[in-house]
């Protein structure tokens, strides 16, 4: 089933193992990782991506993420500066991908949370550079899951 919509991203998301999530959502994060300078996120995205990783190392990932998004969150609220709206928006997707599963939503999949974060880092971004052209993220994570193993 190729996916073309939000509805289909979330139902194929929603479906798949908790590793699999993690593994698309780490791409989603990936896709915009370049928005924020934090090397927290590409360790974390490294610890995500290394199938062998212990639960100690997943979950030191996630404390360090979190830590980043709480931080980004106070750096950013007061004066509407878009740049760093989009930081704390990866910083957000990164912790999303790195939830422990005790921590679940029953009702979205880490994957789908990770994927709305992403796209708002995006949108901050195009906003603090006054882009005239949409570079539309959803049809990247579109194509992301499409070209995965996962979404056949």
């Amino acid at each position: 089933m190729a996916i073309a919509n939000d509805k289909d991203l979330k139902q194929v998301l929603e479906n798949l193992p908790v590793e699999e999530q993690r593994q698309l959502a780490a791409r989603f994060v990936e896709s915009v990782q370049y928005l924020s300078d934090e090397p927290i996120i590409k360790q974390a995205l490294e610890v995500v991506k290394n199938r062998e990783r212990t639960p100690v190392e997943l979950e030191g990932a996630y404390k360090n993420v979190k830590s980043l998004a709480v931080k980004t969150y106070t750096a950013c609220g007061e004066n509407a500066d878009w740049s760093a709206q989009a930081a704390h928006f990866v910083a957000q997707a990164a912790k999303a991908c790195l939830t422990p599963e005790d921590q679940l939503d029953s009702k979205q999949s880490l994957a789908w949370q990770s994927a709305i974060q992403a796209r708002m880092a995006k949108n901050c971004a195009m906003i603090e550079n006054e882009e005239e052209v949409i570079d539309n993220e959803a049809q990247k994570q579109y194509q992301i899951v499409n070209e995965s193993e996962t979404a056949g």
